[in-house]
């Protein structure tokens, strides 16, 4: 179920004030965020996060087709190596 229109987008307010240091700073460091949750601000447009999927920082390069999106849709969690049996039956 969608938030709320009148809430406005989740956001955690520490990745917002890393957002506006990075921001000031001018240098293209990495953000590193745990906050999967959070949604893709218009002011995040041209920075990159380190999104943590569990395992490791995957880099998320913003752009403005990802504003009102969820970062977690960016770094995946689960990795698929396809169907075993597939290769078995392919080998003989």
């Amino acid at each position: 179920m969608a938030r709320s229109v009148w809430k406005g987008p989740f956001v955690d307010s520490y990745l917002l004030k890393k957002a506006e240091v990075a921001r000031a700073s001018g240098r293209n460091d990495v953000i590193k965020t745990w906050s999967r949750r959070s949604t893709i601000l218009p002011q995040f447009v041209g920075l990159t996060f380190g999104v943590y999927n569990g395992q490791k920082f995957i880099p998320v390069l913003v752009t403005e087709n990802m504003v009102g999106q969820k970062f977690g849709e960016f770094s995946p969690t689960r990795s698929y190596f396809g169907h075993t049996a597939d290769r078995k039956s392919r080998r003989g």
